[in-house]
């Protein structure tokens, strides 16, 4: 859930794909499979025209602070694995 997250805060106001890749660290393959599993979700919109651009939803943006909450409720400062 730690690398879904870090890419639904990184496309929270849209990015291209490749920002997200450098970002969170990820191979575009590997990318491309979690985009391709969130966007299923409704987590995110991805849009090949213009420029690769993905952007988290609202059901994306409230993924990240339930997220953060449950970090914080277990006493965790970096993401669960």
């Amino acid at each position: 859930m730690g690398i879904a997250s870090e890419i639904l805060r990184i496309a929270d106001k849209g990015v291209r794909k490749s920002h997200i890749a450098f970002e969170a660290k990820l191979n575009y393959k590997l990318l491309t499979q979690y985009l391709d599993n969130l966007e299923k979700q409704g987590l995110v919109t991805c849009n090949e025209e213009p420029g690769n651009m993905v952007k988290a939803t609202e059901k994306g943006r409230l993924f990240v602070r339930q997220y953060r909450d449950l970090l914080t409720l277990v006493g965790q400062d970096e993401p669960l694995e």
